[in-house]
C-alpha cells in the first residue's frame, strides 16, 4: 500500500528542488505549446470532471503523444474495446467520452488536492503506484528532470531497472506549460 500523504509530500519537495534538463527546454516548449493549443478540448473534459485542463493535457501527452484518435486511459483507439490495460473499455463516440471515463474509472474526477503535490502524486496514480512501490520517482511525473535517472516498466508489470524513459515527464511538462501559459497556476484547482 502507498502512504498518499506521504508521497504528496516526498513530490512536492522533487518539485521544489527539480531541474528540468537544459538541453530538452526547446523539445519540451514545442510540446507544451502543442498542447496549450488543444486548450479549448481538454477544458470541455475538465468541465464534467474538475480535472484542470492542464492535467488532462499532460497525461494525454503521456499516454498517446497527443493523439486525439486513442484513448486517454492508454493510448488505444477510442471508438474500439481497449486491449490494454485498462482493457474492456470502450467503444466511445469521442476522444471526450473516452477521456471522461478515462478519469472517472482511476478516480481523478474525485481527487480534490490540486496542491502541486496533489496534482503530481493524481498524475503518479493514473500511471500506477509501481515505483513509490520500490522507493523510485516515477518517469512518467519525472522524466526530463534531474529527479529520474533510470528504472521503467517497459510493459504492464514488467520492470526492468537499467531502462530509461525518454517521454517528456509531466512536471517538466507542466512547468513549461506554466511558463508559456500565464493562466496555468500550478497548485490551484480547476
Amino acid at each position: 500500500m502507498v502512504d498518499i500523504p506521504s508521497l504528496k509530500q516526498a513530490n512536492l519537495q522533487r518539485w521544489q528542488q527539480m531541474n528540468v534538463t537544459g538541453s530538452l527546454i526547446p523539445t519540451l516548449d514545442g510540446v507544451a505549446q502543442r498542447l496549450i493549443g488543444a486548450k479549448s478540448r481538454y477544458q470541455t473534459v475538465s468541465a464534467t470532471t474538475d480535472v484542470p485542463w492542464h492535467v488532462i493535457a499532460v497525461i494525454h501527452e503521456r499516454e498517446s503523444s497527443q493523439n486525439f484518435h486513442t484513448s486517454l486511459a492508454q493510448g488505444d483507439p477510442f471508438d474500439q474495446v481497449s486491449t490494454h490495460v485498462p482493457a474492456g473499455r470502450g467503444p466511445f463516440a469521442s476522444w471526450e467520452d473516452a477521456a471522461v471515463d478515462a478519469l472517472t474509472l482511476v478516480g481523478a474526477s474525485k481527487w480534490t488536492d490540486w496542491s502541486i503535490g496533489g496534482t503530481l502524486t493524481l498524475l503518479e496514480k493514473y500511471n500506477g503506484f509501481g515505483y513509490a512501490n520500490r522507493d523510485l520517482p516515477s518517469p512518467y511525473v519525472w522524466a526530463s528532470t534531474d529527479q529520474y535517472v533510470s528504472g521503467k516498466f517497459v510493459g504492464d508489470g514488467k520492470f526492468d531497472p537499467n531502462a530509461v524513459d525518454h517521454q517528456p515527464g509531466c512536471a517538466a511538462l507542466l512547468s513549461r506549460m506554466s511558463a508559456l501559459d500565464s493562466s496555468i497556476v500550478l497548485g490551484a484547482g480547476v
